[in-house]
């Protein structure tokens, strides 16, 4: 029987089994480790942040999140140790962000919330018990972000207007039908004497404001934006304006 071709297919070399995933599973069992003793420092340098049950369900959400996103780890047979010390940092960094994130969430909302009023000045918030703040647009005007049964309407607080006035068009969003209206009532405007239908609305919020059965009129000309009139803010128990703000108390 003749020798067989040197390289044929008799002599190729069986390649190598890959080796197993232990040392995989070894790193993300390290990592989670980590990130766990990580969790437990924090925890004991910010002392009852996490209290309630849903501050505990919180942080095993984020810590189950991170497991999983780490858990490719598994599969890793050879690995850079410097590649792996910066992505354990970078998880560890997560994880801390997260705590913190955790611990601090009711001073970075409120954060958030002032930002916000800074930059959609219709968007107030609560600067001290029984007080709402809107703070000025650019155009010199107080805009307020309502909701009126579910339906966000843009109002611009004009304390020159004796009534809420909605647009025609904010109406018909909020399901009435404007052409079934009796606009019979007649008041004086900037620009001479407009036409309006009286209506109420079961309910209006402005922030924490919550109003109801309040009286408005439907605007039978079109008009840029709906008012917050005089009718809504005698309900409250003051406002006023003070540095580009205008505040305003209801209780």
């Amino acid at each position: 029987m003749p020798d067989p071709e040197p390289g044929g297919p008799w002599q190729r070399k069986v390649p190598p089994k890959p080796a197993g995933s232990s040392f995989g599973l070894v790193l993300w069992i390290a990592l989670i480790g980590l990130v766990g003793f990580g969790i437990w420092r924090l925890s004991e340098l910010f002392p009852g942040q996490v209290s309630s049950d849903g501050d505990r369900a919180y942080l095993i959400q984020a810590v189950a999140i991170l497991a999983f996103l780490s858990s490719g780890l598994i599969f890793a047979r050879r690995v850079n140790v410097g590649e792996v010390a910066r992505n354990i940092a970078i998880w560890v960094g997560i994880a801390a962000v997260l705590l913190i994130g955790l611990s601090y969430r009711s001073e970075i909302e409120e954060v958030a919330l002032r930002l916000r009023a800074e930059l959609v000045p219709g968007y107030g918030l609560t600067a001290e018990p029984g007080v709402f703040v809107l703070t000025e647009s650019a155009n010199g005007h107080f805009y307020a972000m309502s909701d009126v049964s579910g339906v966000r309407i843009r109002f611009l607080v004009d304390t020159g207007a004796t009534d809420t006035v909605l647009s025609p068009a904010d109406a018909e969003r909020l399901g009435i039908d404007v052409k079934t209206l009796d606009f019979s009532r007649v008041y004086g405007t900037a620009n001479g004497l407009g036409r309006g239908a009286a209506v109420r609305l079961p309910h209006l919020s402005l922030g924490p404001i919550e109003l109801n059965d309040v009286a408005v009129t439907v605007n039978e000309a079109e008009m840029d934006t709906s008012l917050l009139g005089m009718s809504f803010l005698r309900r409250l128990q003051s406002f006023e304006v003070r540095d580009r703000r205008l505040y305003l108390r209801w209780r």
